[in-house]
C-alpha cells in the first residue's frame, strides 16, 4: 500500500514546512525501504503546477538547457534552474531534506558507508561546496508526442543524496498520454525489476538516485537503480525534478 496523502484542491497556500509535515513520514520511509520510491499525493496544487510549468519559456530563470536527444538522453528537453531558486521550489527542497535525510542515513548505516547527512538542508549544500559543486541542479522538464527520458541516474560529482523527488505537473489523461514514470532495480545475479509509478498533476515521487539496501538471509546488501519516462504518446507533460546535491 503506497504512503499518500491527499491534500484538498481548495487547500489555501500554506508554507512548504507545513504542508511536508503533513505526510505520514514513517510509511513513506517504509515505502522507500521496500520498494525504492513512495509517493506524495497533492504536493503541489493546480495552480501552482500551472505557476512552474509557465516558467519554461523565459531563459532568465534557468542557467542551462539541455536537448536530450543531442546527448543520447532520449528525446524532450530540460532546464536547469538559476540561483536564486522560485520561492516553492526553493521553499520545498529545504523542507523535503531533513525528512529524506532520517532515510538516506539509515540506508548508508545499512549499506556500511561511512557518511553522514546532516539535519538542515543548507548544511548539505556546503559540504557541496567543498567539493566544488556549486550549480543547482532542480530542473524543468518539457515533452511533447513522441518523447521519452531513457533510464539513467543524476549524479553530478563526488557529492550525491541518495534520493530525489519528482512532482508531475500536468494531468494525465488529459494534457498528455504515456509518458509514464518508470524506476528500474538490479539485484546481484537476478534480473532487473520494474516500478511504474502512476501520478496526478501536483503529486510527487520520492525515490532512490542510485543504490539502496536490501535485507537478504545473510544481512543488507545494495542494490542500483535507475529511473526514466516512457514514450509520451499525445500531448505535453511537465515536471519539475528536485534533486538535493548541486553539480560541478
Amino acid at each position: 500500500m503506497e504512503a499518500t496523502v491527499k491534500m484538498p484542491e481548495h487547500m489555501p497556500r500554506i508554507s512548504a514546512e507545513n504542508r511536508v509535515a503533513g505526510y505520514d513520514w514513517t510509511a513513506i520511509g517504509a515505502e522507500l525501504d521496500s520498494y525504492g520510491c513512495a509517493v506524495l499525493e497533492g504536493l503541489l496544487l493546480g495552480d501552482e503546477c500551472a505557476e512552474i510549468a509557465r516558467l519554461y519559456p523565459y531563459e532568465e530563470h534557468f542557467r542551462s538547457h539541455v536537448v536530450m536527444a543531442r546527448h543520447g538522453f532520449g528525446k524532450g528537453e530540460y532546464r536547469y534552474f538559476r540561483y536564486p531558486l522560485p520561492d516553492l521550489i526553493g521553499g520545498l527542497r529545504s523542507a523535503l531534506y531533513p525528512r529524506l535525510s532520517v532515510v538516506a542515513n539509515a540506508w548508508n548505516a545499512r549499506m556500511g558507508i561511512d557518511q553522514h547527512y546532516p539535519a538542515a538542508h543548507a548544511d548539505y549544500l556546503d559540504l557541496c561546496r567543498g567539493a566544488g559543486q556549486t550549480r543547482p541542479t532542480p530542473l524543468l522538464l518539457q515533452y511533447q508526442p513522441g518523447d521519452f527520458n531513457c533510464l539513467h541516474q543524476d549524479l553530478y560529482g563526488d557529492l550525491a543524496f541518495p534520493i530525489q523527488v519528482a512532482v508531475l505537473l500536468s494531468e494525465p489523461g488529459r494534457d498528455f498520454t504515456g509518458g509514464e514514470f518508470v524506476l528500474t532495480e538490479q539485484r546481484p545475479r537476478m534480473q532487473s525489476r520494474a516500478e511504474v509509478v502512476p501520478l496526478r498533476r501536483g503529486d510527487a515521487v520520492a525515490f532512490a538516485v542510485h543504490n539502496r539496501p536490501v535485507q537478504g538471509t545473510k544481512g543488507n546488501y545494495r542494490v542500483n537503480l535507475r529511473h526514466g519516462v516512457s514514450r509520451v504518446r499525445s500531448g505535453h507533460r511537465h515536471t519539475v525534478g528536485i534533486i538535493f546535491h548541486d553539480a560541478r
